[in-house]
């Protein structure tokens, strides 16, 4: 019973990770600029985000070493780096997360943004000291993440979407946009969430090779639940804009739900915002330390505190910078760009079994990986091109 409930944790942790403020912003935001093209860009998303996937949480778990250990061993030093990337990218994807909490208290009580920050800060803090912490988020990640699927399924069916146009523009869009693929992928497994569940499984025993098929499983139903809730949201959203309402600058996905839904369905959205970025706050604070456990005795020691200031810290920049839609947009761009060179590694570290407890990876998941590289690196590139 626990290790099901251990695999389905890692499962749900590494969606509800990925579905927090920063996604229902950029889902929102970008379903009205590509309209029912943005279908297909959650496609080729979800394509990369599987190959990515499978390849980061099998190497992880059938090594039986965290991302950071099988980075040092390939190059002495590396694994502290990579560690360092991973905190970057969490960061980045926390000081959005405060951000949408606020947003989301704001909605429902009324409070200021930063007043609701401060607030929410204090509630993760409080998960993280709670000794029973470990176990709140096995099962409490999948009943929150149920909550959000429920509710963004109700405001999909009242906002009455273009459904055909949809599916047919999924597979044959009008336009798209590599700098929202980059997003929506840096989102879903970039940065630290690519490595949220697996560290998890980890840390429940489910490791080597008689675990295999479990691993498979749970990585492919992280992807899959956060793959569903974006297409469901993509359509909500898509069904608004198609009346010809504007969504809000400062908050767009609150705009699909109070229009499809009214007050109610506004209200709504608060609670699944919060939830969404309280969930995000802790997925992101924990792996981000946990990449640091094995690296430095005194994070070991002293690992509630670190994540503690982790979570201040981020607290302060989002009080100091403020606009959260913009960071949480780049927040995913960010770690889209962070994701190739830590697939990379942990491919090139793969191919020489004894740095990986002699297991030997699949030779069809490193073709695919060196694919994923290639095609995020690439796209990184044309992005940063225009950028710069």
């Amino acid at each position: 019973m626990k290790r099901n409930s251990a695999i389905a944790g890692a499962a749900f942790l590494m969606a509800t990770s990925a579905i927090g403020p920063g996604f229902l912003t950029q889902t929102s935001l970008f379903t009205q600029e590509l309209l029912a093209s943005f279908g297909f860009v959650i496609l080729i998303s979800i394509l990369l985000d599987i190959g990515a996937q499978l390849n980061i949480w099998r190497i992880i778990t059938m090594s039986e070493q965290p991302a950071q250990d099988i980075a040092n061993k390939l190059l002495p030093g590396l694994g502290f780096f990579l560690a360092a990337l991973i905190a970057f990218g969490g960061l980045v994807f926390n000081i959005g997360n405060i951000g949408g909490s606020g947003l989301g208290l704001n909605v429902i009580t009324g409070l200021t943004p930063k007043a609701g920050a401060i607030i929410s800060c204090f509630i993760a803090l409080g998960v993280f000291w709670y000794k029973e912490a470990g176990r709140l988020i096995d099962s409490g990640v999948k009943i929150l993440g149920l909550l959000m699927i429920v509710l963004t399924v109700y405001v999909a069916f009242s906002s009455r979407p273009p459904v055909t146009e949809a599916l047919l523009r999924t597979v044959w869009p009008e336009k798209f946009d590599l700098l929202k693929i980059v997003t929506l992928v840096g989102g879903t497994v970039g940065g630290y969430i690519s490595f949220a569940g697996a560290h998890r499984l980890l840390q429940a025993n489910i490791k080597g090779k008689d675990n295999l098929g479990q691993v498979n499983k749970s990585a492919v139903t992280g992807i899959l639940v956060t793959s569903l809730m974006r297409y469901i949201l993509f359509l909500a959203a898509l069904g608004v804009v198609s009346q010809g309402i504007q969504l809000a600058a400062g908050n767009p996905a609150a705009s699909v739900f109070q229009s499809a839904a009214g007050k109610p369905g506004y209200i709504f959205f608060g609670i699944v915002l919060w939830i969404a970025s309280i969930t995000s706050v802790v997925g992101a604070s924990y792996t981000s330390v946990s990449f640091w456990r094995s690296l430095s005795p005194f994070v070991k020691q002293h690992e509630k505190w670190v994540v503690s200031i982790f979570i201040l810290l981020s607290t302060i920049i989002f009080l100091i910078r403020g606009n959260p839609v913009g960071l949480l947009v780049w927040a995913g761009a960010v770690n889209g760009l962070i994701l190739p060179l830590a697939l990379a590694v942990m491919l090139i570290a793969a191919s020489k079994p004894s740095m990986v407890n002699q297991y030997k990876h699949s030779i069809t998941l490193q073709v695919i990986g060196w694919l994923v590289v290639a095609v995020m690196s690439w796209m990184g590139w044309q992005v940063l091109s225009k950028v710069f």
